[in-house]
Parts: C-alpha cells; sequence; structure tokens
C-alpha cells in the first residue's frame, strides 16, 4: 500500500510515504536546481586532460559557498567531499583524488546544492579532450536514455513506466542498465520516496501524482549490467569493467506533465556534445 502525503505536514525524515508538494516548493526547488545546473554549466569550461579530480571537487565547493549553498555529499554519511566524479568504468560515487583526467577519459560530475533548505540534483557526462566514439556513443545513448525516461512522467503513470522507456531503448541499442543505484525522491530530504527504478514494466511501481519530486538518473553499461563497490565502500565499478555513463536531472510532476528543474541555462546538458532541440 502506497501512502501520499501533502509535504507541509511531513516528518523531517523519509517514512516511506510519497511527498506531494505545493506550487511554493516547486520555486524552492527552481532556484536550488538551477544554482546546480549553473555549476555544472561552469564545469564545461575546466574540465580538461590534466584536470586533478581534487580540483573539481575545490571548484564545486567554492560554487556553492559563493552562492549560499552547501554540498549535500560533504559528510553525508560519512562522505567527505563535495561532489562525485565518476570516470570510465566508475558507474557513480567515484571519490575525488589527486589523480588527473587523461585525453580520451569520460567522467560523470554530481552535484547536489543545498539552497534554502531545498535540495538541487543534478549529473553530466563530460567527455575529457577527444573520445572515442564507441564512449561517445555511450553518452548519445545514456542522455537520450533519461530524456525517454522524462518523456513517461505524468500524473495516472506509473513509476514503471519510466523504467520500461529507458530499458527498452537502451537494450535496443545493446547497451545494459544498471539495476543497484537508482532515483529517489528529492526536495527538503537528499534521498526520500520513492525509489524511481530504470528498468521495469509500465503496470508497476506507485502511481504518479501532481507535486512528486524525484530524480531519474539512468546508468548505462557498454558491456554488462553488474557492478560491485570497491573497498573504500562508496565506488561502484562494472565488474567487467566496461565503459558506464549517467545523466541525472530532477523534475516535478505537473498536471499534464512533468517541469525539469535542472535544466541547463546555457544549453549545456550534454557537454560537448551536439545541442538537441527538443
Amino acid at each position: 500500500m502506497v501512502n501520499y502525503i501533502e509535504a507541509s505536514s511531513a516528518p523531517p525524515k523519509n517514512t516511506g510515504a510519497i511527498r506531494l508538494y505545493d506550487t511554493q516548493a516547486f520555486e524552492g526547488m527552481r532556484k536550488a536546481c538551477q544554482l546546480t545546473a549553473r555549476c555544472l554549466d561552469a564545469l564545461a569550461d575546466i574540465v580538461k586532460p590534466g584536470l586533478l579530480t581534487d580540483e573539481i571537487d575545490r571548484f564545486v565547493f567554492d560554487f556553492g559557498m559563493d552562492h549560499g549553498a552547501y554540498p549535500a555529499t560533504l559528510n553525508y554519511r560519512g562522505y567527505t567531499r563535495s561532489t562525485c566524479t565518476s570516470i570510465n568504468h566508475v558507474v557513480c560515487h567515484g571519490i575525488p583524488n589527486d589523480k588527473p583526467l587523461r585525453e580520451g577519459d569520460i567522467v560523470n560530475i554530481d552535484v547536489t546544492f543545498v539552497l534554502d533548505g531545498w535540495h538541487g540534483d543534478s549529473s553530466r557526462m563530460y567527455p575529457v579532450g577527444t573520445v572515442k566514439r564507441a564512449a561517445e556513443r555511450l553518452l548519445e545513448v545514456t542522455y537520450e536514455s533519461l530524456m525517454r525516461g522524462i518523456s513517461a512522467v505524468r500524473p495516472g503513470a506509473r513509476t514503471g513506466a519510466i523504467g520500461e522507456a529507458i530499458q527498452t531503448y537502451a537494450e535496443a541499442e545493446r547497451c545494459s542498465v544498471v539495476r543497484d543505484f537508482c532515483g529517489h525522491g528529492v526536495g527538503r530530504l537528499f534521498h526520500d520516496s520513492p525509489n524511481i527504478l530504470h528498468y521495469g514494466r509500465a503496470n508497476e511501481g506507485p502511481e504518479l501524482r501532481e507535486g512528486m519530486i524525484f530524480t531519474i538518473e539512468p546508468m548505462i553499461n557498454l558491456g554488462r549490467p553488474h557492478v560491485k563497490v570497491l573497498a573504500d565502500g562508496w565506488t561502484a565499478v562494472t565488474r567487467d569493467r566496461s565503459l558506464s555513463a549517467q545523466y541525472e536531472h530532477t523534475v516535478g510532476v505537473t498536471a499534464d506533465g512533468c517541469e525539469i528543474f535542472t535544466l541547463s541555462p546555457a544549453g549545456l546538458d550534454r557537454p560537448g556534445l551536439p545541442s538537441l532541440a527538443r
């Protein structure tokens, strides 16, 4: 049994109930998410061969501080960095360090800022210099998977429709969908209900209702979908060491579809790749 609750009267913890937010909350999420999007835009100018992922982390921290926001990942459940930087076969939660980016790498940069109590959560892939066609194609498939998942969001549909749209497309492109991680409710809490699976069937999962806010963040592999978490307890990698990619948006369910809160104001939702008219 799925319970829905007005967010304004919900307790400040994840109880399993799905929060329904009002127009004032949507405005708060727009501001937080657009700050995150602007930071990801700015990163497009600095990601290049030789850049340390530690430098990316410092950039994100400073950007947040300069705009009155705090990185949600910093000290979250023992995580000590302001962002996640996941390179090549790292699926997610890569920890910034003193390793430089190399020509031909692909890197996911995941940023969540807390602004006035609202969490703006988004990530993008960045090609480092010139990448091989296989890597470029993976970025294209992963971004399209995200947008197809978003296109399935509307009141009355179920969360499974998002997963089905992503899985059907990605597998038709001979890629695989990671099943170990998922999207999630977001708002006043960093991680909330419901979980948004990136695979499944359209008639499965909770019903989508106006006022829900959540992330969609498919992780797509060139090889098999299986992953493992390294000894640091955070870094997830593909078991077959195939390339992995991820794009993430935060969306809110509206009366006739959804609003993408984290769209790039500069049109850089897929930095390093041609812009797409939608």
